[in-house]
């Protein structure tokens, strides 16, 4: 939208005809863009329409709600199949629980984003050859590779839905900083809607408890497990037509967990000094290091997209994002050596294998970004080089994870 806002400044009525057919995403495009659009008399003019007075709330279009409705049901239909198949429950949620809402959205940014016919069925094979493969994959002792197939599976859904966010065309420029800032925006939904969910669910609770009814089990066997399948996809939803709802909240969190996230893994790393812990010879306390890893990258993410807009250009949130990939990069460092290490004294396992290529990855990508923040502190380049940065290595991170799921346990004989 951004985009094409820019492309029509001087266009009126194709402006008009973007506003009408999604406003929210206009107004909040429109706004994002205004500090440097100042000068255009008919940027004033949107600006005083679009800001002159409370717009109501705008819920979708009929066929949105329907479709979120259905959507949601499905979801919950899918949650419930063990239950109403007898199947194990362990066998299918470990294998199948991103199957339970990942093509539920690509279906919906299919079809908000009216993708070719041509890529709605290359996607629908990919998605039933997953759903094939990890579900054949040996019942026995759950060995590493399967263990490995089932984590990095809902990490290729993942990327595919952000093929599909970012418009389903290869031969376009996928927006994945777009994507990402979609799934910080819903991470915050996502916990709004827990939170009221939380209160209803204890607020119900109770008064049942009151009559004498004891309805907890029967709650959340159904209630609670229908609703956490839905709640992702009503999260979305709301985004999608009302995004200014967390559009303000996200970028406020982001610059308040940076500086939180750089002083607490200083903390950390000076206290693993003292603790004895050793990531050499360690595998439980490598794998925290590991996680603890992975999760600052995505702070990082979450930084950087919500604040490459050019109304988020702060030297000093950019000074902290850029001593935090740094920080990072020394954590990354550690494991990386650790892992290497642990190969040449024991062998190469597809666990090792694994965590050696995520780290190998990350510590590229994290190169590749800390100079790209250094140029945008120093002011050689625009931050919005870092967002591109971050795009770059997102379908190589996609690539590794379907090496994962899906030739692991061919490579390494299903052990």
């Amino acid at each position: 939208m951004r985009d094409e806002i820019l492309l029509n400044m001087d266009n009126p009525r194709q402006l008009e005809k973007l506003y009408r057919g999604n406003r929210p995403t206009f107004r909040t495009a429109f706004n994002d863009l205004y500090p440097q659009l100042r000068n255009n008399p008919l940027a004033e003019g949107w600006n005083e329409r679009l800001n002159f007075g409370q717009e109501d709330l705008f819920w979708g279009t009929p066929r949105e709600r329907v479709f979120v409705v259905a959507a949601s049901l499905l979801a919950a239909f899918l949650a419930k199949l063990p239950e109403l198949l007898s199947l194990n429950k362990e066998f299918f949620y470990t294998r199948n629980v991103g199957f339970i809402v990942f093509p539920i959205l690509i279906a919906y940014f299919g079809w908000k984003n009216q993708i070719p016919k041509k890529t709605v069925a290359w996607l629908s094979v990919f998605i039933l050859v997953a759903v094939g493969f990890i579900n054949s994959l040996p019942q026995g002792k759950p060995g590493d590779t399967l263990i490995l197939s089932c984590i990095h599976l809902p990490l290729w859904l993942w990327s595919l839905l952000g093929f599909t966010f970012g418009g389903g065309n290869l031969k376009a420029r996928v927006n994945w900083l777009g994507f990402l800032r979609y799934n910080g925006e819903l991470a915050v939904m996502t916990a709004l809607l827990l939170i009221a969910g939380g209160l209803t669910t204890g607020l119900t609770i109770g008064l049942f408890e009151l009559i004498g009814w004891h309805i907890q089990d029967f709650y959340f066997n159904n209630v609670v497990v229908c609703g956490l399948a839905a709640v992702p996809i009503v999260g979305t939803f709301l985004i999608q037509v009302q995004p200014t709802l967390v559009s303000k909240v996200s970028p406020v969190i982001a610059n308040l967990f940076s500086p939180v996230a750089l002083v607490v893994l200083v903390v950390y790393l000076v206290a693993t000094l003292f603790s004895g812990k050793d990531p050499y010879h360690d595998r439980e306390f490598l794998l925290l290091f590991n996680a603890l890893l992975v999760g600052v990258m995505a702070l990082i993410f979450f930084s950087l997209a919500e604040n490459t807009s050019p109304a988020g250009k702060n030297s000093a949130q950019i000074l902290i994002l850029f001593l935090l990939s740094l920080v990072t990069l020394l954590v990354n460092g550690i494991a990386l050596s650790a892992v290497l290490f642990r190969i040449t004294e024991w062998g190469l396992t597809p666990n090792r294998a694994a965590v050696l290529g995520a780290n190998v990855l990350m510590l590229s990508h994290l190169i590749y970004m800390s100079m790209r923040l250094l140029s945008a502190l120093t002011r050689k380049s625009d931050l919005a080089l870092v967002g591109r940065s971050m795009a770059f290595f997102l379908p190589v991170y996609s690539l590794w994870s379907g090496v994962v799921a899906f030739l692991f346990p061919l490579f390494f004989g299903f052990r």
